[in-house]
């Protein structure tokens, strides 16, 4: 349990303002049509956190039980200081003849690779490797936590949300669970 609340919260939090959020009003807007892309964006987080989790689990089985803690709770440190830098999209997808669901699947699969939550789902996966599945099932329900509204509520919801505070908050809940994986064993 410990392992699933803790990716939920973590990705919940860290996608406010994320590139991948970003996407998800891009695509709302694009596209209007919100029950494909909330099932292309479950889709490729599935598949996308599932792959970021197995890394991480097969890392964690190359480096020494006694160095772990050590580097995920700096990569944690790492992701809140990564947290407080606002995200901007690159560039907009391009429509897939398929329509939403492929497009956003695609879409946002790609733009999740090299991402921070993606980096988190790998840390992640190394902390908790025995629950490779809370994990993936944590992080994706952060991430529908996160862009289910975007997608929902779009321009209205990004001007209410004070970013700034939020990312803050990402900041500082990634860096304590730095804190506490390093020295709280």
């Amino acid at each position: 349990m410990e392992a699933f609340l803790t990716s939920a919260t973590l990705v919940a939090i860290a996608e406010i303002g994320d590139k991948t959020q970003l996407l998800s009003f891009v695509l709302a807007a694009r596209l209007r049509a919100p029950s494909s892309i909330i099932a292309g964006i479950f889709v490729a987080t599935i598949f996308n956190h599932a792959l970021a989790g197995s890394v991480g689990v097969w890392l964690a089985q190359l480096i020494s039980p006694q160095w772990l803690p050590w580097i995920t709770g700096a990569l944690f440190i790492g992701f809140g200081l990564w947290a407080l830098k606002p995200d901007t999209l690159d560039d907009e997808p391009s429509l897939h003849p398929a329509g939403a669901f492929v497009t956003t699947t695609i879409a946002f699969f790609l733009a999740e690779m090299g991402d921070k939550t993606q980096f988190a789902t790998i840390a992640l996966g190394a902390q908790f490797q025995g629950a490779l599945t809370a994990v993936v099932v944590g992080t994706t329900l952060g991430m529908m936590l996160a862009n289910v509204p975007a997608v929902l509520i779009g321009d209205r919801l990004a001007k209410q949300l004070p970013l700034k505070q939020i990312r803050w908050l990402a900041a500082i809940l990634f860096i304590a669970t730095g804190i506490v994986t390093i020295f709280i064993r």
